[in-house]
């Protein structure tokens, strides 16, 4: 504990004059008093009343057109209104515009958001300093109107619907989650995967696999002809081609649902977790990425309306967005600098995923 005599801070003491206060300023002043006096009556510096004085004083003409001068208390609140409007900083709008396009592009194009478009422009020192603004200052002026960008481009600034309970199911499909490794829980480890599926129309249509590392956030989006366990093995079994013996290297473990679609997997080659039931939050990583497909693969859209370079775009396009979480860095970058500690021969496989 600091003791009270080392104490250097002090509460600030200083506070501006008031209407009653320039009232009795005038009063006194009819009686006589110097501006020593009268900073003694009110308790203030005397430089206080004299800069008051000078603001409140204005000339005047009597009946006989001389002109005389005095301090009026109404004179001395207007000024000191008017000061008090214009006292507050200024938009810097006019300083900052080619970073304000670059942001607009950016959150239109590339559906950045102003955290990351700020974030990433100061870790690679796009713009100087002050030649750009905070992320808090660039969603202000989204609120208010002064950008091309508007809250309803941005996707995650809505209201969420509140979370509803579930009664816990009976079963799990293999492995729970419980006795996965700490490395995959902490993310200190690389090949610890999520996997989930999208899916558009509920019948007829295809869907999409959903694979994502949680150190690197890296995100796998494989197209299925239907959303069944079949075609989710065999999309699984086909990353083994360009990674070949590496393969348990870069998929040490993955963790579902307990979907019926996940209950093939090869588990003689793999490690399976499942998540407890109507726990989406236990998979969050991945969760949270296929919100980030939906931004251009939307819901209720059929899968088998996108080609499959739209939904190639959709995964590079997600890979090189930069994250907080990762110091503003993208997960691709990350996956790379993985994969070039594990084997040269992991080219093809870094080719695919950065589109």
């Amino acid at each position: 504990m600091v003791p009270e005599h080392k104490n250097t801070t002090s509460r600030r003491k200083f506070k501006h004059l008031s209407a009653f206060e320039r009232g009795k300023i005038s009063a006194l002043l009819d009686q006589g008093l110097t501006f020593r006096a009268i900073a003694r009556e009110l308790g203030r510096h005397p430089s206080t009343i004299a800069r008051e004085i000078k603001r409140g004083t204005t000339t005047q003409l009597d009946t006989n057109l001389v002109a005389h001068q005095r301090y009026y208390p109404e004179t001395g609140q207007a000024v000191y209104e008017k000061n008090r409007a214009n006292c507050k900083r200024q938009l810097r709008i006019g300083q900052v515009t080619k970073f304000l396009n670059w942001a607009e592009n950016k959150m239109r194009d590339e559906s950045w958001s102003p955290d990351v478009v700020v974030g990433y422009a100061q870790l690679h020192r796009l713009f100087k300093r002050e030649e750009m603004v905070c992320a808090k200052t660039l969603y202000s002026y989204i609120d208010r109107n002064l950008l091309k960008i508007r809250n309803i481009d941005l996707p995650l600034k809505t209201r969420r619907k509140p979370k509803r309970s579930r009664p816990p199911a009976k079963r799990t499909r293999g492995r729970s989650i419980d006795e996965r490794p700490p490395s995959a829980e902490d993310r200190t480890e690389f090949g610890h995967w999520e996997i989930d599926t999208v899916q558009g129309k509920k019948s007829g249509d295809m869907a999409l696999l959903t694979l994502t590392e949680r150190k690197t956030r890296l995100h796998l989006l494989l197209p299925l002809r239907s959303c069944c366990a079949e075609e989710v093995d065999k999309a699984v079994k086909g990353l083994t081609k360009p990674l070949g013996s590496l393969f348990r290297q870069v998929f040490k473990t993955i963790t579902a649902d307990n979907g019926t679609e996940f209950s093939s997997l090869d588990r003689s080659s793999l490690e399976i977790y499942f998540s407890h039931p109507y726990s989406a939050w236990a998979r969050g990583t991945n969760e949270r990425h296929n919100g980030l497909t939906r931004r251009f693969i939307p819901k209720g859209k059929p899968i088998k309306s996108f080609s499959a370079d739209h939904i190639r775009r959709a995964e590079t396009l997600v890979n090189n967005l930069p994250r907080k979480i990762l110091g503003y860095r993208t997960p691709l970058e990350l996956f790379q600098e993985e994969l070039s500690k594990l084997d040269a021969t992991v080219k093809c496989f870094i080719e695919r995923v950065s589109g």
